[in-house]
């Protein structure tokens, strides 16, 4: 099969928009799990949308390099990432697992839990001020509190500096997106102003925390060694945007996909506010239905051979999260959401070195918006479409209109 027999270019943020993509999925996995996709912006990549080979590649990391970035296409890339060895998820061993042993502390239990405090009090008084109008946008007004209040604990700084900040990642992350566009015709532009508008703001912070050093993770970053020297502090910028972006703003979308699913499935609603017991379940199954990183992509150092595929030394490859997550081989009609889905082997969070640092910091984002929720016991209705991100990487939502239609 080729690219022309199929008519997919998973380069095209619009099928993904029109949330056509599951289709598209859905027949490459079963016709052409090792694709090679040629898009006519000159883009070329093997796309691996099977859950056995997505996890193969993640976890085989000697023969798939992250350093030429996670994203197709690049930030400030040519043939090499510049942020290669420098921030953790476009570096590999030993390299990463001396960055990743520098941002230890910033996931550790203390963290976590001032995290979890801090956003508790956000989502509260977010959810009550949507309750006393009867609804609002609830991708606007509640899921930007689980990012601001984790980089309000993790950083050391208020919460309008929060916010600020929680918006310079969202224009980068979706800067193919016309609501972001700032005024700049060129996407790759904006891309290159939004990524310097928060390195300006980490930078400013570095020089704050080297006059009044904390607990914070910049604090952290700065009193790291790596290979028995301090982090440069480039460095230092890279990570900061990789703790910011990583795990906080994924977390979010996830959320707001979320909500569109329980919404669009009240029974499955009904048991999440009737048990609270199936919680947790109903957290991995918004990461496993969201699948809010797409893909990432890695490059093959080596010619490594995938089923009946041979791929080359040096091409592309992308892990399709999304794809492997609706794996008929791997799930259990696995177009359906189940609140209660045991087990639920996703790929979000990626697997091997690279499984996300700030999983346990998602996790706790997502727990303390379900358990306000139930304890609520606040049923939302849509009142109008939601609005998608235009975004092949991260599966976001911009809008989604919602009544307040329960609650205790």
């Amino acid at each position: 099969m080729t690219h022309s027999d199929t008519a997919i270019d998973l380069a095209d943020v619009d099928m993904f928009v029109r949330q056509e993509h599951h289709r598209a999925f859905a027949y490459l996995r079963q016709h052409s799990p090792v694709y090679w996709n040629e898009s006519p912006d000159g883009l070329a990549f093997w796309a691996l949308t099977r859950h056995d080979d997505v996890l193969m590649a993640y976890r085989n990391h000697a023969s798939f390099s992250s350093q030429r970035g996670a994203v197709l296409g690049g930030s400030f890339r040519s043939e090499k990432d510049t942020a290669a060895g420098r921030m953790l998820v476009a570096s590999d061993p030993p390299r990463h697992r001396m960055i990743r042993r520098a941002l230890h502390p910033a996931f550790d239990r203390d963290m976590v839990l001032k995290v979890e405090l801090q956003i508790r009090q956000l989502v509260d008084e977010a959810l009550t001020r949507l309750v006393e109008d009867g609804g609002g946008d609830f991708a606007e007004r509640i899921v930007p509190q689980l990012p601001a209040g984790a980089v309000m604990a993790m950083m050391d700084v208020d919460y309008q500096t929060a916010h600020e900040l929680v918006g310079l990642t969202r224009q980068m992350i979706g800067f193919r997106d016309p609501l972001y566009d700032g005024g700049i015709d060129s996407a790759q532009l904006r891309l290159a102003y939004f990524q310097s508008q928060i390195f300006d703001f980490f930078a400013d912070l570095v020089r704050t925390r080297r006059q009044k050093p904390g607990d914070d993770v910049v604090s952290m970053l700065l009193r790291a060694e790596v290979n028995g020297r301090p982090m440069r502090e480039e460095d230092i910028l890279y990570n900061c945007m990789n703790v910011a972006v990583g795990g906080n703003e994924t977390t979010s979308y996830t959320a707001s996909s979320g909500m569109i699913a329980l919404m669009e499935n009240p029974g499955e609603y009904d048991r999440l506010l009737k048990d609270p017991g199936t919680r947790d379940t109903a957290i991995e199954e918004f990461l496993r239905w969201a699948s809010t990183n797409a893909y990432v992509q890695r490059v093959a150092t080596r010619d490594v051979p995938i089923r009946d595929t041979l791929i080359r030394a040096g091409d592309s490859v992308t892990l399709w999260n999304v794809s492997a997550n609706r794996d008929e081989e791997q799930f259990t009609n696995p177009d359906r959401f189940d609140v209660t889905r045991q087990p639920n082997r996703h790929v979000s969070y990626g697997s091997g070195i690279h499984r996300c640092a700030g999983a346990v910091t998602g996790h706790t984002e997502l727990t303390v918006l379900l358990d306000a929720i139930i304890a609520r016991q606040l049923r939302l209705e849509p009142a109008g479409a939601p609005q998608h991100l235009r975004s092949n990487f991260i599966l976001g939502v911009n809008s989604l209109p919602v009544a307040v239609v329960g609650t205790r």
